[in-house]
């Protein structure tokens, strides 16, 4: 017994410690241990709340591998609050300390090499879900993508507009994917058919920030016909955006992608890379130009090739 009240002494105080110092994540570590609680028991503590927050992603948030940004996360963390008996805005408070004093430099700027591999695992389970394997019947003859930044820095809208020919008939549809940043809510993000489809199904998973759609054409088209469509993914439920990539897993034709940022957050510094895999290192880095007008970068790929493909950015 004397044992038992010395360990939970110990727990008292590096919560204390962990509360009065931080960073988040470590009081967060502190007050979960200090209360005994699984982190299952907390999920199911949460939803009681009206909170819905993965196991997967609090186990992220103690380990600073991943910190909640979005409104649903922070609602999360008050709860937190209660639940783990702190005080008031303790663990708030340090997650806006942590926000502010942590150097550019090391905060997340790209998605780990398991976590894309994660999101293969993931996307091959919504495709399925929705009957679409390998190419779907069409090549890519040209992809045109526009990025639309926020005012908080987030990645607000992504526009594509798709050219594709079919090479076997009856294809009638093309299944979408959407990569949202680090901390984004796929639940809670839009499609839109802008021209030559209307939206179909929409499946998505929070841990990974994947959503994919089903763009339905309204018509089959023959082997060999072309066709044309555009789209929109609303997200804007992230926290701050640094880069913007898409990966093809087939050879196609010409691949566009443009960013474009608002007067009150312009970075300092663009530049294109590509990967040959998600375990590959990052080549051909190049510095882009960043227009002055309507403050945006592109890339243009004549032939895209099977790999990964984007635009970086840094913040002051």
């Amino acid at each position: 017994m004397r044992h038992g009240t010395q360990h939970a002494d110990v727990a008292t105080a590096e919560l204390d410690s962990a509360l009065r110092g931080g960073p988040f994540h470590v009081a967060l570590r502190a007050a979960i241990a200090a209360r005994g609680l699984p982190l299952q028991r907390v999920q199911h503590h949460l939803s009681r709340y009206g909170v819905k927050v993965g196991v997967t992603s609090l186990s992220y948030w103690q380990q600073g591998a991943r910190r909640p940004q979005r409104p649903e996360s922070l609602r999360a963390v008050r709860a937190l609050e209660e639940i783990l008996q702190l005080p008031d805005e303790s663990l708030i408070r340090l997650l806006a300390e942590t926000t502010d004093q942590e150097p550019a430099a090391r905060r997340p700027a790209t998605r780990s090499y398991r976590s894309l591999i994660e999101a293969c695992d993931v996307l091959d389970r919504l495709q399925a879900e929705l009957g679409w394997s390998l190419d779907g019947g069409l090549h890519t003859l040209g992809h045109h993508e526009r990025v639309r930044i926020g005012t908080h820095r987030e990645l607000a809208v992504r526009e594509s507009q798709h050219i594709v020919r079919a090479h076997r008939d009856g294809v009638d549809r093309f299944v979408a994917v959407h990569h949202g940043d680090p901390g984004c809510a796929p639940q809670h993000m839009t499609v839109r058919a802008l021209e030559n489809c209307r939206a179909g199904r929409v499946r998505a998973d929070e841990e990974t920030g994947l959503l994919v759609a089903e763009l339905l054409f309204d018509t089959r088209l023959r082997s060999g016909e072309t066709f044309l469509f555009r789209y929109a993914v609303e997200d804007g439920t992230a926290g701050v955006s640094r880069e913007y990539v898409r990966g093809f897993g087939f050879p196609g034709g010409q691949y566009t992608l443009q960013v474009r940022f608002p007067a009150d957050a312009v970075p300092t510094r663009c530049h294109r890379f590509a990967q040959h895999s998600a375990a590959a290192p990052r080549t051909g880095r190049q510095t882009l130009p960043l227009s002055g007008l309507h403050r945006s970068v592109h890339l243009v790929e004549p032939r895209v090739r099977p790999g990964l493909l984007g635009i970086g950015w840094d913040w002051e």
